[in-house]
């Protein structure tokens, strides 16, 4: 059984990977070209691909018979890959769920804090050596504590970051989902997303990529939502229309976002760069030894389990 890596990874999962398969590694971090997902698809037996691996329809029709049997993707978004084209060609998908939740809440509510408390700006200016001393009216942002969040998406990583806002912060959880949710804690579901924009200080975005979701926070949401209200996107940069978003602070339509990811990442607009109010971070939602560690042996996980004709753990 011969199993492709296409990313470098910690070196526990390394360690593992070697020791347990007939494993290649890709030494780069770019994304697999076209030519490579053909090449992976028919020289190999099982692929761990990841983020920027666009395993596409037209990847599939290019090896019509692959030997892949498996894409054991390393994350828990795979709207990079068309998974009805993958089982029509005999592949299955898994995904690394369950990882990947507390870290993605830790930097929600990273966001979500440096936005409305202006730390971005207040580091830049201190590193510039233009800081005068504390003074009572010095950069007064947003008080978190006790405001009321609106939550798009109410899965694993919804409902880590509304405990943290409601237990850890005294927030009002409101939050828009598919369904309402049978909670643990304080939560008022609103059905309808644009309401939900209305009446939140803080509207973060938890929801899974793809074309059900794609640019989900357009125009009319953000026209909905409060001059003082601040954007929070931890879920797939696409699912917020960046042309609209960047309208709205140019305008004051919103007070401020907090980003993780981008549309067209990794290009980010310069108009996002230059505004003072956004905190723009390099896709770090699962950035942690542990956390990248724990994703690539699930992913393992599953690979394993293949390989022995296990029922896969984390299958799509």
């Amino acid at each position: 059984m011969k199993l492709l890596i296409t990313r470098p990874m910690t070196a526990a999962v390394t360690a593992r990977a070697r020791d347990e398969f007939d494993v290649d590694f890709r030494d780069s971090n770019a994304p697999l070209s076209i030519d490579e997902m053909a090449r992976a698809l028919r020289d190999y037996d099982v692929v761990v691909p990841t983020l920027g691996d666009v395993f596409s329809a037209n990847v599939f029709e290019m090896v019509t018979v692959p030997r892949c049997k498996l894409l054991a993707n390393f994350g828990v978004g795979f709207n990079h890959i068309d998974v009805a084209a993958a089982q029509a060609a005999g592949v299955r998908v898994t995904n690394t769920p369950g990882a990947v939740t507390d870290a993605t809440a830790d930097i929600a509510m990273t966001l979500l804090l440096a936005t409305a408390r202006r730390a971005g700006e207040g580091e830049r200016l201190v590193r510039s050596g233009n800081w005068r001393g504390w003074h009572p009216t010095q950069m007064l942002g947003q008080h978190v504590t006790g405001k009321r969040v609106g939550i798009i998406g109410m899965g694993r990583i919804g409902q880590a970051i509304a405990r943290r806002c409601h237990f850890g912060f005294g927030m009002q959880v409101n939050y828009q989902s598919r369904t309402p949710k049978d909670l643990d804690f304080p939560a008022e579901f609103v059905p309808d997303l644009a309401t939900l924009a209305a009446v939140v200080d803080f509207l973060v975005v938890a929801v899974p990529g793809g074309v059900d979701t794609f640019h989900l926070i357009d125009a009319s949401v953000l026209s909905a939502m409060r001059p003082s209200a601040i954007l929070v996107n931890i879920a797939r940069g696409e699912v917020v229309d960046e042309a609209a978003l960047i309208h709205a602070l140019k305008t004051g339509q919103i007070a401020g976002a907090g980003l993780d990811v981008y549309e067209f990442e990794p290009a980010v607009p310069q108009a996002l760069r230059e505004m003072e109010n956004v905190t723009l971070l390099p896709h770090l939602g699962t950035a942690t030894e542990e956390v990248r560690t724990d994703m690539g042996h699930m992913a393992l996980d599953n690979v394993a389990a293949f390989v022995a004709g296990r029922p896969l753990p984390n299958l799509v």
